[in-house]
C-alpha cells in the first residue's frame, strides 16, 4: 500500500486526541504528509460571539474559529511533520466535506475519529459510515479506547 497523503478529520471533541495521535503515527510510518480538515457547518446555538462582531459574518467568525482549532493541533506535530502539514476548513457537512477534500487532494488513506451509536444515528448513519460508504480512498476509523472493567467482561 503506498500512502503518501493523509487526510484528517478533526472537529474538536474530546477524541480528537487519539485521531491526532494516530495520524502521527501513520504519518511517520509511511513518511506522509498530512491534510487536516475540519467541517464548519452553522451550528443550532450560534455562539454570540459569531454575530456580535460587526466585522465578520457569522461564516466568517466560524472559519476562523475552525482554523485556529486546526492550527492548535497542527501545533502538537513535531517540525518535520508541520512543514508537511496543510490545514484546511470546508462549509458542508461533515461527511461531504471529508469525501470531497479527499478527492481534491487525492488522499491516499483518510482518518476519522468514531463514536458510539445512539438510537437515532442508527436510523440516519453516523458520520463515519457516510465518510466509509462514500470516501474515494481507504478509510481509516479510530476508536476510543474501551475502559479496562469493559475489556475485561468481554475477554
Amino acid at each position: 500500500m503506498n500512502v503518501r497523503r493523509l487526510l484528517v478529520g478533526l472537529d474538536g471533541s474530546p477524541r480528537e486526541p487519539s485521531v491526532l495521535a494516530a495520524a502521527q503515527d501513520l504519518a511517520v510510518r509511511f513518511d506522509a504528509s498530512l491534510i487536516f480538515l475540519r467541517a464548519v457547518g452553522i451550528p443550532p446555538e450560534i455562539p454570540a460571539a459569531a454575530w456580535l462582531d460587526p466585522t465578520h459574518t457569522v461564516k466568517e467568525y466560524l472559519e476562523q474559529a475552525a482554523l485556529a482549532g486546526l492550527e492548535r493541533s497542527a501545533q502538537r506535530l513535531s517540525d518535520h511533520l508541520r512543514a508537511r502539514c496543510v490545514l484546511e476548513v470546508v462549509v458542508a457537512t461533515p461527511w461531504e466535506a471529508l469525501c470531497l477534500s479527499a478527492q481534491a487532494h487525492a488522499a491516499d488513506l483518510l482518518i476519522i475519529g468514531s463514536h458510539g451509536y445512539g438510537g437515532l444515528d442508527r436510523v440516519l448513519g453516523t458520520t463515519a459510515t457516510r465518510v466509509v460508504n462514500h470516501a474515494p480512498c481507504s478509510v481509516f476509523v479510530v476508536r476510543d479506547p474501551q475502559p479496562a472493567a469493559l475489556r475485561k467482561a468481554v475477554a
